[in-house]
């Protein structure tokens, strides 16, 4: 099953019209409106229920963009996992031969979650989206500590009083909204600037400390934006986009951040975060 997010080819392709036609579909001429699309979203039947598992089919004369939530498309034909039981949205662009854009939403209805889905979605973004904020319940959310060694801020550190200062706007009250609407994420400070961008995570890329224990679980990688204060203070407050995932459940995330080539007990940075209160 495709996962890939290929979001540079979309945004060429809706934005730009710089994509290759898909089996020379621009042959055959003019454009078509998004009523004439024909396209298919259908789930797999397993023992007589609607599963998770999604096939996709674009039968029109246009270049395809899928939007599944969390997963995006940009086959003519493809086969999705979706993340929630229910009614599901499918957005689909199309982009005709002529440069022209057409919109069409499809509601798939999923009985059941029969195919395994990495929890980390629900952890995340809930059943739609979810907004976390500064663990302001722990001693310090923010400061750097020994690679591979602390699980938190160990050497210097800063309660969610101090966080202003090292980035303004994104202290005491702002936030981060992480979405299934294609792996959006989104940041709001308190001086009312929103950022959005979107994730991805690996729970495959696990990191070990020197005894063999599971120190990282996996890999959180953002685009277009970072979280709250995503800087790296000792390398000029550089963004970073990359953090190890330390602990991640439906209340709490705690992540990690080393320069390349640091090595046990070497600096590392530390967030720690809560799920907003409703």
């Amino acid at each position: 099953m495709k996962k890939s997010i290929i979001y540079a080819f979309c945004i060429l392709a809706i934005a730009l019209v710089a994509c290759e036609p898909i089996e020379e579909r621009d042959s055959i001429g003019g454009a078509i409106s998004a009523d004439q699309l024909d396209i298919k979203a259908t789930p797999i039947v397993v023992n007589g229920k609607k599963s998770n598992m999604l096939v996709l089919e674009n039968h029109s004369p246009v270049n395809s963009f899928w939007n599944c939530s969390p997963y995006l498309s940009t086959s003519s034909s493809d086969t999705v996992l979706l993340v929630i039981a229910g009614n599901n949205t499918i957005k689909f662009t199309g982009l005709n031969p002529d440069g022209s854009i057409i919109k069409k939403e499809l509601i798939v209805s999923v009985d059941e979650l029969t195919f395994p889905v990495p929890p980390e979605w629900g952890y995340l973004c809930g059943s739609g989206e979810k907004s976390w904020v500064w663990d302001n319940t722990a001693s310090s959310c923010f400061g750097n500590g020994g690679y591979k060694g602390n699980v938190s801020p160990g050497w210097w550190t800063v309660q969610v009083s101090g966080m202003d200062e090292q980035a303004a706007g994104e202290g005491d009250g702002a936030s981060m909204v992480f979405s299934l609407d294609g792996s959006s994420l989104i940041k709001k400070t308190t001086t009312n600037i929103t950022t959005k961008g979107s994730f991805k995570f690996d729970m495959s890329q696990i990191t070990k400390d020197d005894g063999g224990n599971i120190w990282s679980k996996g890999k959180l990688t953002t685009t277009g934006v970072t979280v709250l204060a995503g800087i790296s203070i000792n390398e000029n407050k550089k963004p970073v986009n990359e953090y190890d995932i330390l602990s991640l459940d439906n209340d709490k995330m705690v992540l990690s951040y080393h320069a390349q080539g640091t090595g046990s007990w070497g600096e590392a940075w530390f967030w720690l975060f809560r799920k907003a209160d409703n």
